[in-house]
C-alpha cells in the first residue's frame, strides 16, 4: 500500500477513495479499496491506496485519537508511504471538536509540523480564500452550516476556528504563495513547521491549486483536508513508476432497492422534495412516534416492500428550527442515538431480507448503516457526483452510495440507484 488514508466518518471516506480512484483524466488513478473500521488482517498486496472509515467525528476527543492512531498503526504497517486524516468540506467540528486533536496526535506520532489543513473542495462549491472557507458564494457562517444540529460552523476563519482546538499555533499559506507554485508552498510550509505551528490552513479556490499543493506535498509524510486534497496525489505516485494508474471498476449491481436519508442539510431537503415530486414514493419519520415507541424498524421496512421498484426513500429529515424542537423536547444525543439506532435496524432488515441497492444520505446516518451491516470493505466503483462513488461488495451481492448532507444534484437518489445498476445515469 502506497497511501493511507484515515476518514472522520464513512460518507467522507466514500468521497476521498472516489478521488483517488478516478484520478485525474488521461492520467487514471489508485486502486482503491474503503475499509470499515480498522481491519484485522492485512490488505490484499493489489491495493494501492486503503481509505480506513471511522465515525470519530463527533465522538469524545480521546476516543477520536486513540481510534485514529489504531488507523494510522495499521497503515504504517501495511508500508504506507503517506497518509491523509480527512474531514469533511464543511469543516464540520465544534471549538471543542476532534479536528484540531486528531491532527496533532498523528503529526506527533510521525514526528512532523507544518502539515497542510486544507478542506477546499471547489467541484462541490467549497474554497478556502486568505484562511476563510466559503460554501458556494457564502461565508460557511452564512450558508446554512451555522445550524447543524450536531457541529454548527459559527465562524468562516480556518485558522481562528481550528486555535481553539490545538495546542501549537496554526498557520496559514495564503493564495498568493499557491498561485507562485510547488517550491513557495514547501517553502512557506518549512517556515511554519520551524515557528512551531502543526496544522497550516493552505488557501485553494481552483482546482489546479489543489494540484499545486499536491505536487509541493509529494514527500509530506502527512497532510488533512477535504477530498479535494487529494486530487494531485495520484499522479506522484504513477509518475515514479509506484502505481499503475488503473482505471476504476466495479460491479453493476441490479435488484430491490432503498433509499435512507437521516441528513438535515438544504441540499438532502431539495433531494428529496424532487424525489417525492418525481412521483416516487416517501415516507417522512414522525420522530415523536419514534421516541415513544409507536414507529420502528419494521414499519419502514414495511413501507419499503410495498414500494419495491419505485425508488422507495424513507427520511428523518426537518427544517433545522423543527430539529431544534426536537432536540429541546428529547434531548439532542437521545434524539441522534434512536434514529441511528433505527436507520441501522432498517438497513439491517432490508438487506437481510433482499434489497441489493443502498443509498444513504447523512455522514452519521451512514456510519450507523454500515456498522450495523458488518462490512469490512468495499470496492470502488463509478462517480454518481462529484465527490459520491458507489460502493460494492467484492461478490457483487449488494451495492451502496453513501453520500454526505450537502453533496449531489437535486435528482441524486433516482441517479445513484441508476449508476448502481447501469453504471451510468
Amino acid at each position: 500500500m502506497l497511501l493511507g488514508v484515515i476518514a472522520d466518518d464513512f460518507t467522507g471516506a466514500s468521497d476521498i477513495a472516489n478521488t483517488l480512484a478516478k484520478g485525474l483524466a488521461g492520467e487514471g488513478g489508485l486502486r482503491t479499496i474503503q475499509f470499515l473500521g480498522v481491519p484485522q488482517g492485512p490488505a490484499l498486496a493489489a491495493c494501492e491506496a486503503g481509505v480506513v472509515s471511522l465515525k470519530s467525528r463527533s465522538i469524545p476527543k480521546a476516543d477520536a485519537v486513540s481510534q485514529s492512531l489504531a488507523a494510522l498503526d495499521w497503515l504504517m504497517a501495511q508500508g504506507c508511504r503517506q497518509i491523509v486524516f480527512k474531514y469533511c468540506s464543511t469543516f464540520d467540528s465544534t471549538p471543542e471538536g476532534n479536528i484540531g486533536p486528531v491532527g496533532e496526535a498523528l503529526a506527533a506520532r510521525l514526528g512532523v509540523k507544518g502539515v497542510v489543513a486544507c478542506p477546499a473542495f471547489p467541484g462541490a462549491g467549497r474554497t478556502v480564500y486568505r484562511g476563510h472557507l466559503f460554501v458556494h458564494d457564502a461565508l460557511l457562517n452564512e450558508s446554512g452550516l451555522e445550524h447543524h444540529p450536531l457541529n454548527p460552523m459559527s465562524d468562516a476563519n480556518l485558522q481562528r476556528w481550528l486555535r481553539q482546538q490545538t495546542v501549537s499555533p496554526v498557520g496559514l499559506v495564503g493564495w498568493p504563495v499557491i498561485a507562485e507554485g510547488a517550491a513557495p508552498v514547501r517553502s512557506a510550509l518549512a517556515a511554519a513547521a520551524a515557528r512551531g505551528e502543526t496544522l497550516v490552513i493552505a488557501d485553494a479556490i481552483r482546482d489546479v491549486d489543489l494540484l499545486v499543493l499536491g505536487e509541493a506535498l509529494s514527500d509530506a509524510p502527512l497532510l488533512t483536508g477535504g477530498s479535494g486534497i487529494a486530487l494531485g496525489l495520484p499522479r506522484n505516485f504513477i509518475r515514479r513508476g509506484l502505481a499503475t494508474g488503473a482505471a476504476v471498476g466495479g460491479l453493476h449491481v441490479a435488484g430491490p432497492e432503498a433509499i435512507l436519508a437521516g441528513s438535515c442539510s438544504r441540499t438532502t431537503l431539495a433531494q428529496i422534495a424532487h424525489h417525492r415530486e418525481a412521483g416516487h414514493p416517501t415516507l417522512k419519520i414522525d420522530v415523536d412516534a419514534v421516541m415513544s415507541g409507536k414507529l420502528g424498524a419494521d414499519d419502514l421496512i414495511a413501507f419499503i416492500k410495498r414500494s419495491e421498484g419505485r425508488a422507495p426513500l424513507v427520511y428523518s429529515t426537518a427544517q433545522s428550527d423543527v430539529v431544534q424542537s426536537l432536540q429541546a423536547t428529547f434531548g439532542r444525543d437521545a434524539v441522534a442515538h434512536r434514529l441511528d439506532a433505527l436507520f441501522a435496524a432498517t438497513a439491517r432488515g432490508l438487506v437481510d431480507g433482499g434489497v441489493r441497492r443502498l443509498v444513504v444520505a447523512g455522514g452519521e446516518t451512514s456510519g450507523a448503516v454500515v456498522s450495523a451491516l458488518g462490512l469490512d470493505a468495499l470496492a470502488i466503483g463509478p462517480e454518481v457526483d462529484p465527490g459520491v462513488p458507489v460502493l460494492t461488495l467484492p461478490d457483487g451481492s449488494l451495492a451502496l452510495t453513501l453520500k454526505s448532507g450537502n453533496f449531489g444534484s437535486e435528482n441524486f437518489f433516482a441517479k445513484a440507484l441508476s449508476v448502481m445498476e447501469h453504471g451510468t445515469p
